[in-house]
C-alpha cells in the first residue's frame, strides 16, 4: 500500500480511498496470499495501509505496521481486531523508522516502495531493523525490461504520479533492494492483468 500522499484534501481523504480500493483487486489478493504466509516471528509491515494483509499472517509472534495515513490506520485498526492477531500500529513514515537496530525476524512491503518519496533511505531502514537472520519479503510493481512499455513508464509517471498519491510506476525494485545491501534469494517477474506500464510485478525473499 502506498505510504506518501499529497497534501490537502484529495491526498488526506481520496488517495487513501482509491488505495483501500485498488489494493483490493483480485490479482493483489492471489499474490498476497502466495507470499504473506512466508512471513515469520516479530514481523514489521511497511506501508500496512488498511490492514489488507492481516488475514493471510501464518505463525507469527506479531505484526507492528506503519502508515502515514491515519485514514488508512483506522480501517487497518477494524481489520486487526477482526482476525486475533496481536497487531501494533503507528503513524509514520518508512524512512525514520522508529524501532530499534535488529528487532524484525521479517520485514513485508506490498505495493509500497513505489510510493516512499526516498526508497533507497526506506531500505537501508529496513535493513536496519531486520535480525542478522531475518528476510525481507516484497511484492510491487516497478520498471518493465520492455524497452516499449519502460518507454510508456516514463511518459506517464509525472501524471500518474499526481494522481495516484506519488506512486511510480519506473522504479527498478531488484535494483533498490540490492542497492541497500539486501541479498535477494528469490525473485520472481510477470505482468498482472492489465495495462502493462502499471502492472510489471517483483516478487520475491531477500536476506540482510
Amino acid at each position: 500500500m502506498p505510504t506518501h500522499a499529497r497534501a490537502g484534501f484529495y491526498g488526506r481523504v481520496i488517495v487513501p480511498w482509491l488505495t483501500h480500493v485498488a489494493m483490493q483487486n483480485q490479482e493483489i489478493r492471489r499474490r498476497r496470499a502466495e507470499i504473506v504466509p512466508a512471513a515469520r516471528g516479530r514481523v514489521l509491515e511497511i506501508g500496512i495501509g488498511s490492514g489488507l494483509n492481516l488475514p493471510y499472517y501464518r505463525d507469527i509472534g506479531m505484526v507492528v505496521g506503519i502508515d502515514p495515513s491515519p485514514r488508512l490506520l483506522a480501517r487497518a485498526k477494524k481489520a486487526a481486531a477482526a482476525t486475533g492477531l496481536d497487531v501494533e500500529l503507528i503513524e509514520g513514515s518508512a524512512e525514520d523508522l522508529p524501532m530499534p537496530e535488529e528487532s524484525f525476524d521479517t520485514v513485508l512491503t506490498t505495493c509500497t516502495l513505489c510510493t516512499i518519496p526516498n526508497a533507497a533511505k526506506a531500505l537501508a531502514e529496513m535493513r536496519r531493523v531486520l535480525r542478522p537472520s531475518g528476510q525481507l519479503l516484497f511484492l510491487e510493481h516497478g520498471l518493465s525490461p520492455d524497452p516499449r512499455v519502460r518507454t510508456w513508464q516514463d511518459r506517464l509517471n509525472p501524471l500518474w504520479r499526481r494522481l495516484a498519491g506519488g506512486c511510480n510506476l519506473n522504479r527498478p525494485i531488484d535494483r533498490l533492494i540490492a542497492g541497500a545491501g539486501f541479498h535477494i534469494d528469490v525473485l520472481t517477474n510477470e505482468y498482472a492483468r492489465g495495462p502493462r506500464p502499471m502492472t510489471y510485478l517483483y516478487r520475491g525473499a531477500a536476506k540482510a
